[in-house]
């Protein structure tokens, strides 16, 4: 079952959709799971975003970091898999459930993000704020292997980095990819459903087709999945797009809904007048 735990950096507020700030989280019994991807690399999964984790000769590198109450086990599950230094913290973008520990961690690290990361956490305590940022890719060299940062466009928010790890051959995709559900574009953060829906394809085309990937939220999956959640994500947009050529106003398209088949997905976090309000106002955003 996916963990769709928001801090209140998300602003689903202007969704109109109710959330329990962290603040209010009962974290103590909240268990960290470890699970072995490929390579050098394993995730662990808690309450937020799954965090991926590079171990090796070199230390160890972390992708994200959930909440800061959950700090001290995550440092726990890191000890039982390498009880090496933490050199490295990447971020794939600045929502709360993935940057809550940036504060504890960046106190003893490196924090890389994406330029515009750093932008949008400037009101954090300098410990939570990326120290080191990029534009459209970088890499570290770490463990052996190439980890490459790459940067598309304006999708999930405007500061989303899908991280490659080269050699283990394991893609951490972050909140750009969360299956099982209506995708959560946060449009005030710079998101955009046509860019998502860009990314995804970018990503799949430069990503092998074998290739181990570990989604912002839920279990390991392939780049078949992820070319499923672009196709859902294209259709459902082409279909509010299509009704608004035709005049309908957003009611009127929430009234008719989405097919069938997607019924489910409308039933977590997203719900499904909420993901055609976003598709909506989207939209709405290249036509002023």
């Amino acid at each position: 079952m996916y963990r769709f735990i928001f801090a209140a950096v998300v602003l689903v507020i202007l969704l109109g959709a109710k959330f329990v700030p962290a603040a209010q989280q009962d974290f103590s019994k909240v268990e960290i799971k470890t699970q072995k991807v490929a390579g050098n690399v394993s995730m662990l999964e808690g309450s937020g975003g799954n965090i991926g984790v590079s171990t090796g000769p070199d230390g160890t590198l972390i992708i994200d970091d959930q909440f800061a109450p959950l700090a001290d086990k995550i440092k726990a599950a890191l000890k039982s898999l390498n009880n090496a230094p933490l050199k490295f913290l990447v971020n794939t973008h600045h929502h709360g459930d993935h940057t809550g520990g940036n504060e504890i961690f960046g106190k003893d690290t490196l924090i890389v993000a994406h330029a515009n990361v750093r932008k949008r956490m400037e009101s954090k305590p300098k410990e939570a704020q990326p120290v080191i940022t990029y534009d459209q890719s970088a890499s570290i060299h770490f463990n052996g292997e190439e980890i490459q940062l790459m940067y598309f466009t304006n999708g999930h928010t405007d500061n989303d980095t899908i991280v490659y790890f080269t050699k283990s051959n394991v893609a951490h995709f972050g909140d750009t990819f969360s299956p099982g559900r209506f995708p959560f574009v946060d449009l005030s953060g710079g998101g955009d459903v046509e860019g998502l829906v860009q990314s995804l394809s970018e990503a799949v085309k430069r990503l092998p087709a074998d290739v181990k990937v570990i989604p912002g939220h839920g279990p390991v999956l392939t780049l078949e999945d992820v070319k499923g959640y672009r196709d859902m994500i294209a259709e459902t947009a082409d279909i509010v797009r299509k009704q608004m050529a035709a005049g309908k106003t957003m009611d009127q398209i929430k009234a008719q809904g989405m097919p069938d088949k997607y019924k489910n997905l409308g039933t977590g976090f997203v719900k499904t007048d909420t993901w055609i309000q976003v598709i909506y106002n989207s939209l709405s955003k290249k036509k002023s």
